[in-house]
């Protein structure tokens, strides 16, 4: 056992989506308030933690390639300890041990708060080696408070809920976290409340779809429901809700986001694709023509509003006319962003055993077709806006005297950036800025 944890260097490395971030959080402050040094070089640390991501193929790839970067230090005798935690253990579970016998340690997503004592079980005799989760994990949901931020302290992911109870063919999510659970409210208040006694301005409503909220609670418009507790928080500036399903958004999410005085006007709506056919056979429950009316519907309700979207291209099956209407339906919509991935075939997954998979380089092919008809969408929506004066909320100083910074529009670290010249207030400050170009996705403002 350890004697002296503040002698002990712990690295960490956290990759995959928001979520994980959240957990990479809470293990990090579980692992100061122990008394471990965090923070070190992940090169040199006596324990690496990798917090990893298995939703796809390519998260897997890089969740590997690190794991190997972090195994060959180890064998130079650079860190002592591997801890390999997250959704990829979760969906491997002990086959990683097989892969990698030089991991220490495979925490599974349920284990998360045990990462002391699993830390502290690394210099034992024996090592115990894989740490599932608990059986009954599935219909908890873990709390998420008093977390070490990771990102910049003045924005901050609150996580409302855990797993999904969708049956998407395409998706691992459900086999991976369970099924949908929504975390309290008290809770979600109480954390949404010490972030910003923390610092916090801006909070990203996060879920594996947000506008659920409440469901298995029996509550009704769930996620309006917090919206109206958090706007009560003085402190917080901008409530940004993120993993909006088309088919949760319903007349009173769109008035309440429309009349808040607090939540941006910006909603991230993931349809997938937009042909029927292709929509049935992912076992979504929309269809071109409700999508279409919905976003009609948000865009005469909130005519300011910024649309972003996530699309899969190569899906089993998928015809070029297929193909097509997607294509033509974005270059209709003009969307303010929007995310292009191509299919992948998950074992376990149902679409993974439908007929007539689409090759490789015909699913890069439209997804790069995709993003060349987004690019020149976006160019022409920055170029417009040549002039305007928005509010932004400051990110990072920069050395020449210029900031980076976000107007309501732009979600952090999935979208593009304000870059402010003459602008030296700090992070987590908002100011006022008039816009004078743009730079590729990005835009150029000068303070005002």
């Amino acid at each position: 056992m350890i004697t002296n944890n503040k002698t002990i260097t712990v690295g960490f490395i956290s990759l995959g989506c928001p979520k994980n971030t959240v957990d990479s959080e809470k293990m990090l402050a579980l692992i100061a308030e122990a008394g471990f040094v965090v923070g070190a070089d992940t090169g040199r640390a006596d324990i690496v933690i990798i917090n990893t991501c298995g939703f796809i193929q390519p998260a897997i790839d890089e969740a590997n390639e690190i794991i190997n970067q972090v195994i060959a230090d180890k064998r130079k005798g650079k860190i002592k300890k591997i801890i390999v935690a997250g959704c990829l253990p979760e969906r491997v579970k002990e086959e990683l041990l097989e892969k990698f016998p030089k991991i220490d340690a495979v925490v599974c997503l349920g284990a998360r708060d045990n990462i002391v004592n699993i830390i502290e079980n690394m210099f034992s005799d024996p090592v115990p080696k894989f740490y599932e989760s608990p059986a009954d994990w599935v219909n908890k949901i873990q709390k998420d408070d008093g977390r070490l931020l990771i990102n910049p302290s003045h924005w901050a992911y609150l996580r409302i809920s855990e797993g999904c109870d969708r049956t998407c063919s395409f998706c691992t999510i459900p086999s991976i976290k369970g099924k949908f659970r929504s975390k309290p409210l008290n809770n979600i208040v109480a954390e949404a409340n010490q972030l910003a006694e923390a610092g916090v301005v801006e909070l990203s409503i996060i879920a594996q779809d947000s506008a659920n909220w409440g469901k298995d609670l029996g509550e009704k418009n769930g996620l309006v429901k917090i919206i109206k507790e958090l706007e009560k928080i003085e402190k917080l500036k901008w409530l940004r809700p993120m993993y909006l399903n088309p088919s949760g958004i319903t007349n009173r999410l769109i008035e309440t986001i429309a009349q808040s005085k607090k939540v941006v006007h910006y909603i991230d709506m993931p349809l997938q694709h937009i042909n029927n056919q292709i929509l049935n056979a992912m076992h979504r429950p929309d269809t071109h023509e409700k999508i279409a009316a919905l976003i009609e519907k948000i865009r005469k309700a909130i005519p300011d509003v910024v649309l972003r979207t996530t699309v899969i291209v190569g899906f089993p099956g998928e015809t070029e006319q297929q193909f097509k209407e997607l294509a033509d339906f974005i270059k209709q919509v003009r969307f303010d962003a929007l995310g292009c991935f191509t299919f992948w075939p998950e074992p376990g997954t149902k679409a993974a055993e439908l007929p007539n998979p689409i090759p490789q380089k015909i699913r890069n092919k439209r997804r790069d077709s995709l993003m060349l008809a987004q690019q020149k969408i976006v160019f022409e929506k920055n170029k417009a806006l040549k002039g305007q004066i928005v509010e932004c909320l400051i990110d990072e100083n920069q050395p020449d005297g210029s900031a980076i910074a976000r107007f309501y529009g732009q979600s952090p670290h999935i979208d593009s950036v304000c870059l402010i010249e003459g602008c030296t207030d700090k992070p987590g400050n908002f100011v006022k800025a008039k816009i004078t170009g743009f730079a590729g996705y990005d835009l150029l403002a000068k303070r005002i």
